[in-house]
């Protein structure tokens, strides 16, 4: 189905999968917007991959996908992340680099490509951006919640997305805030206020606004201390078992 689409009808569905992820339908003219074109073209694009059965276009609904449609802009998104990975890893491109240039020749390539290419990768699990790969026919894809969502004792791994403000990223890289970086919430203040974040080692601080443009896949919480308790008590109770073997001895 991907192969059979061009690269304006590729992006028109990844366009709206993002401008619905909260169940609405996405207008045209937002989508006119986030695609950078005409709302006529827009309209025109909409209205072919509605007769293909890929969007159902309601008026005042907006634009939803289909069961079909949304596979094939899962799909797309998966072919972008894996080209953006091609880019980052074998070619060296930084990771905010990685996803303008995987935009100009994702399109063209052939899906026996890209599943020779997400091998050769060594099946990655996540784009540069630190965002997930879905798999294959899947029709969703995992949310990450924003950085600020988190709340103290919070471990997560850190994504920004690639349509990020540059001067945010450099902020954020200042702070060390990078894709795939491992990230503590140490605390956070109230009534909007910023969070004290460990980041590889040092305390660093980030506003909320800033921290509601950063994406994380949060960590589930360690069971260690669980585990440990009854490690320790086990360890003591031999400890004084061996120590009553030498007294008697």
């Amino acid at each position: 189905m991907t192969d059979a689409l061009t690269k304006s009808e590729r992006e028109t569905l990844k366009s709206i999968y993002r401008l619905s992820r909260d169940g609405a339908g996405a207008h045209t003219g937002a989508l006119a917007e986030a695609l950078r074109v005409s709302p006529g073209t827009a309209t025109a694009t909409v209205k072919r991959l509605a007769e293909r059965g890929l969007l159902d276009h309601r008026p005042y609904r907006g634009v939803e996908l289909t069961v079909t449609g949304r596979r094939a802009a899962v799909a797309a998104i998966r072919r972008h992340r894996i080209v953006e990975r091609f880019l980052s890893d074998m070619l060296g491109y930084a990771w905010n680099e990685a996803d303008r240039l995987a935009g100009s020749f994702e399109h063209d390539l052939p899906q026996e490509v890209e599943d020779r290419l997400f091998v050769a990768l060594d099946r990655p699990a996540s784009c540069p951006h630190g965002f997930p790969i879905p798999e294959p026919e899947m029709g969703d894809i995992p949310e990450l919640p924003p950085l600020y969502a988190l709340e103290p004792g919070d471990v997560a791994v850190v994504a920004v997305p690639g349509a990020t403000d540059p001067d945010v990223v450099a902020f954020l890289d200042t702070l060390g805030l990078r894709p795939g970086v491992r990230v503590e919430v140490r605390e956070k203040h109230p009534f909007d206020g910023p969070l004290g974040l460990r980041v590889e080692g040092q305390d660093r601080t980030v506003g909320q606004k800033v921290a509601q443009q950063v994406y994380v896949r949060k960590e589930p919480k360690s069971s260690t201390a669980k585990s440990q308790a009854p490690q320790s008590s086990t360890l003591t109770a031999e400890t004084l078992t061996a120590e009553r073997r030498e007294q008697s001895a």
